[in-house]
């Protein structure tokens, strides 16, 4: 631990300059047909990740458009050594696309075709072999001292309970102030779990763009519903979230927005972006945990906070994911999943801001190497946010 107030982490510095708590070498299937052969060459080689998606095919427009950027995002995520984008060969999603934008990183990246390479069975071969000497190049890279500024972290709420707005959710707010006042950046998402509370969002905003944006976002999300003729109430809350005590989604909105603490809004930007300016980001995403998940990580996310008071398993391929039970009962049954508690807060045994620094404590262990339970249990968990139809 470093015994100054700038705090510090051991993390690994890569070639556009950002800085990754982990050293993976991501697999990374461009189109669903790839996916098990991906999934394979992970088993063979150690040090290799990747995951499971239905895209890449059959996407046109602005839904093509997000598809790619958290394709890319993923693999230009810090936490990544280097790439092998696995492709069909006859996808919309081409590998090589994807691969370009890629190398602009600096870091290793290579195209392993199923067709080119004479199917299944020669690309998995032939991708196993160049995965490893990739993990091989990505042993030996050393870990360095690295300040806070540099920290993207993400945070979301699923499985949220009555516990949430009062425990977890405000401490992890505490989180969000202290790693902006180190310098780093923290990224709110969950649109459609922010509608109700959005005006104090907006209040915060430092500028009128930043906050007429809030509202824009808000207001979209709200259209989707509408022009699909559906109430957005019978998805949020979820059975779940009622069942623990939660009454409407303005109540969950309210509780969830405290996970952002009280720094100024620095913009709002777009599913898998990469935040522009340091500080508190707003990243619109939907209230789907994994989808929102993918979309903070492939925006460049290394580390996500995850509150739960229903309890839940989900982690990434990429990026550690700390899980903080609501409630201790949560806790002390899922104890395989659930990485630290703040339900010591209702019980009256610690403060918010005793609870948040032991969070940000976590934070700077998991930075510098320091296994969460979702990756030691390999929850790979991926999934893009859909806007469009296939074709």
């Amino acid at each position: 631990m470093n015994l100054n107030n700038e705090k510090k982490f051991w993390g690994y510095r890569r070639a556009d300059g950002r800085v990754g708590v982990r050293n993976h070498v991501l697999i990374l299937p461009t189109i669903t047909c790839a996916t098990q052969a991906a999934k394979q060459i992970t088993e063979m080689v150690q040090g290799t990740v990747s995951f499971i998606h239905q895209h890449g095919c059959a996407q046109v427009g602005i839904d093509y458009d997000q598809t790619f950027r958290t394709y890319v995002g993923m693999g230009a995520n810090p936490n990544v050594y280097g790439v092998i984008v696995l492709g069909l060969g006859c996808e919309t999603h081409q590998a090589r696309s994807v691969a370009g934008e890629l190398k602009k990183t600096g870091k290793p990246v290579e195209v392993v075709s199923i067709q080119d390479h004479g199917g299944t069975l020669g690309a998995i071969a032939e991708g196993s072999k160049i995965a490893a000497k990739m993990v091989q190049d990505a042993s030996a890279q050393m870990r360095e001292l690295c300040d806070f500024t540099e920290l993207i972290i993400g945070t979301e709420c699923g499985g949220s309970d009555a516990c949430s707005g009062l425990s977890a959710n405000p401490a992890v707010g505490v989180v969000s102030d202290m790693v902006v006042d180190h310098g780093g950046t923290a990224i709110l998402a969950e649109t459609t779990e922010l509608i109700g509370a959005e005006h104090l969002l907006a209040q915060r905003a430092v500028d009128d763009r930043t906050s007429k944006r809030v509202y824009e976002v808000i207001g979209a999300m709200e259209n989707r519903a509408i022009n699909m003729g559906v109430d957005i109430r019978t998805g949020n809350p979820s059975p779940g979230n009622i069942k623990g005590g939660l009454s409407s989604l303005e109540e969950k909105s309210l509780g969830a927005s405290n996970k952002s603490g009280s720094s100024p809004l620095q913009e709002v930007i777009n599913y898998a972006e990469i935040p522009s300016k340091k500080g508190l980001v707003w990243m619109d995403t939907p209230g789907h945990d994994i989808e929102q998940l993918t979309g903070m990580v492939a925006g460049g996310a290394q580390i996500v906070l995850f509150t739960t008071g229903r309890g839940t398993p989900t982690g990434s391929p990429i990026a550690p994911v700390i899980k903080i039970s609501t409630n201790t009962g949560l806790f002390e049954k899922m104890t395989d999943n659930i990485d630290l508690n703040a339900g010591t807060i209702i019980e009256g045994k610690e403060s918010i801001e005793s609870v948040g620094q032991n969070i940000f404590d976590e934070i700077e262990m998991v930075a510098s190497g320091k296994l969460t339970k979702s990756e030691i249990l390999k929850q790979y968990d991926f999934g893009i946010w859909r806007i469009g139809p296939t074709f």
